[in-house]
Order: structure tokens, then C-alpha cells, then sequence
């Protein structure tokens, strides 16, 4: 059953942020009295949407279609607050008695300050497969958006394959997203099982939030779906790949693993890569290496004095390709990648 958008709560959402961009335009006073023209719940309402206006702030454009909209209130030539927990305390305590105005911004921090879809969080992954697997994959892709990557790449695994692949290109390529649609999407879900949430402000960074996602599916199910991808956006695959593995994960490889990768790269490359990285990985190549081999590494490092950072990041991406490869053949394993594929019994 898809979801249903309700044009009465977005406009709503729209009507609250409006009054909220209006109420931080007026110098405190002023909004301070328009503010006890209205009722409680309406007041708590637009003190949520003052706060978020603080991650959301309104541009030039949007403060100046709300002040022509509301013209015959006297309105200051320049906005005098951004917004803000702040802002909606002081307004709220010019309004009501001090208690009351601590228990109104009690309940408006308790609403900007949940997760989206947190209910989810609490639910068994192949339950709530169940529940969303005939939403459209954008649907899926921003609900996964907000959940932990190991409970969303279990979500992943129980789709049908053919949607594996267009849930994580959307996942990868979203944007962020309206609070009023966030909000909308999760009241429905909230309806269908009987939940709680709360709405939030959040921007994701896709490819991130997807290559997390998929180092939490089995490594065959990650197999098909970057493959299926690769087909029509490569350039998606590969910022994936770059995003699911990088040269600080090398801490996470395992010995015999870094011994295997130390036979297939030469000692040029490997100074080259090894000029930007931590102690603790230098050690760990080092510690895998002939006392002959580390001094050469090290001379190496020395001689070949500035270099630039593009020339490091090349020879540092080389070798995560080349620990793809050997991880591939099993000739090397990544703890925490691949779910129960990784496991070692």
C-alpha cells in the first residue's frame, strides 16, 4: 500500500514555518504580542518551527515574501534574530507565566530533538521489509537514510533483488529533504504501526549513507547490486567503492592479509601512500615487513621530500583497489565488512 500525501498537513507545515519566519523578523516586542493572539497548541507549533529554523534558516526571499504577506503589521527594516531554541524561549516567556513557558518548550524541544522514523529503529528488520517493501524505492531510499546502517542493510537484503539496486541508486543520489515531507512520510508510517516519532531536520550525504549501507549486506548481495548499477552509472559505483573502503581502513585488515597486499605493491608506491597516514597504520605495514624492506620504505619516504597531496591520494587508491582484489579472492579479510558473509567460524 503506498503512501498518501495529505495537502491539509502540508500546507500546515507551510502555514507554521511562514508565521515562524514572520515572528523572527519582528523585533521581540511585537512578536511577543502577535504571539499571545494565538492559542497554545498553535503556539507550540510555530516555537517547533522557530527552532528549526536554525538548521533550515529562511533566505532573503523567502523573509521578504512573508513580510509583503503580512504588511499591515509594523515590521522592521532588518531581521533581528536567525532563529533558534533561544529565540522561541524568549518569546515563549514574554507570553506565559515562567513554569508555563518552560512546559511549552519542554514539549518543543522533546519534538525537534527525536530521529526521524525512530520507531523503526525498535522494530526487527525483516518486519519492517514487510512493512515498506511496496513503497517506491525513493520512499524506501529516505526512510533507510535515517536508520543505522547495519538495521538498513539487513532492510536491503530483504527487498527483492530487482529493487535492491534502485533503492541504493536513490539512497545514493538523494538530497535533502523537506521536513514537512519527512514529517508526512513518517505520520503515515506512524498510522500503518501504531508508533511514535517525531520529525527532524537532516541533511544526508547519500553516497555516504548508502556505501555504509551496503558494507552492512552480505558480500553477495552487495556483488549484485553494485554490478546491476555499474551497468548504468559507473561513476556512481566507483564513488560507492571509494566512499565503502578507504586507505585509513587498512587498520582493519587483517595481518596475514597486509602480508599478502605487501607481495603485490611496490615499496615506491607504498612510501608514496604512506606519507599522509596515521602512526598506528604505518606500524601496521611496518610490523609486516623485513627490518631491510621497512628501513627502504623509510629512506624512501625521506628522499622523496613535499610531494602533492593528488600524487599521495593516487598511489593511496591503487592500493585500496588492490585490497579490494585480494579481499575478493579471500586472500585478505576486512573486519566489519560483509555482515554474517565475514564471519569466521
Amino acid at each position: 500500500m503506498a503512501l498518501l500525501k495529505d495537502p491539509r498537513a502540508t500546507a500546515e507545515a507551510a502555514g507554521a514555518r511562514r508565521a515562524a519566519v514572520l515572528l523572527v523578523s519582528l523585533d521581540q516586542e511585537s512578536a511577543a504580542r502577535l504571539m499571545a493572539q494565538l492559542d497554545k497548541p498553535e503556539q507550540e507549533r510555530i516555537a517547533t518551527e522557530i527552532v528549526r529554523l536554525e538548521a533550515s534558516p529562511p533566505d532573503r526571499a523567502e523573509r521578504e515574501k512573508v513580510l509583503r504577506e503580512f504588511t499591515q503589521y509594523h515590521l522592521s527594516q532588518q531581521a533581528v534574530e536567525s532563529g533558534g531554541l533561544r529565540t522561541a524561549q524568549s518569546l515563549l516567556e514574554k507570553v506565559h507565566e515562567p513554569q508555563e513557558a518552560k512546559r511549552i518548550l519542554a514539549n518543543v524541544e522533546a519534538a525537534v530533538g527525536k530521529t526521524p522514523f525512530e520507531f523503526l529503529r525498535k522494530a526487527d528488520p525483516e518486519s519492517v521489509v514487510g512493512f515498506i517493501a511496496d513503497e517506491h524505492p525513493q520512499m524506501i531510499a529516505l526512510i533507510l537514510s535515517y536508520l543505522e546502517p547495519h538495521r538498513a542493510g539487513r532492510i536491503v537484503e530483504g527487498l527483492p533483488m530487482a529493487k535492491q539496486q534502485e533503492v541504493v541508486r536513490r539512497l545514493a543520489t538523494i538530497e535533502p529533504t523537506s521536513p514537512a515531507v519527512v514529517e508526512q512520510v513518517e505520520q503515515a508510517l506512524q498510522g500503518r504501526l501504531a508508533a511514535f516519532g517525531a520529525a527532524d531536520i537532516r541533511e544526508t550525504d547519500g553516497i555516504s549513507a548508502a556505501a555504509k549501507v551496503l558494507n552492512h549486506v552480505a558480500r553477495s548481495t552487495e556483488r549484485v547490486i553494485l554490478e546491476g548499477l555499474k551497468a548504468d552509472e559507473p561513476d556512481l559505483v566507483e564513488k560507492l567503492r571509494r566512499q565503502m573502503f578507504t586507505f585509513s581502513d587498512l587498520e582493519r585488515v587483517n595481518e596475514r592479509g597486509i602480508q599478502n597486499l605487501l607481495k603485490t605493491i611496490d615499496t615506491s608506491r607504498l612510501s608514496l601512500a604512506l606519507k599522509t597516514a596515521s602512526p598506528e597504520l604505518r606500524d601496521k605495514f611496518f610490523r609486516n615487513m623485513s627490518k631491510r624492506a621497512q628501513e627502504r620504505v623509510l629512506e624512501e619516504m625521506e628522499l622523496m621530500g613535499p610531494v602533492r597531496v593528488v600524487d599521495v591520494q593516487a598511489a593511496q587508491n591503487a592500493i585500496v583497489d588492490e585490497v579490494l582484489r585480494l579481499e575478493e579472492s579471500g586472500e585478505l579479510i576486512v573486519e566489519g565488512r560483509g555482515g554474517m558473509d565475514s564471519v569466521v567460524l
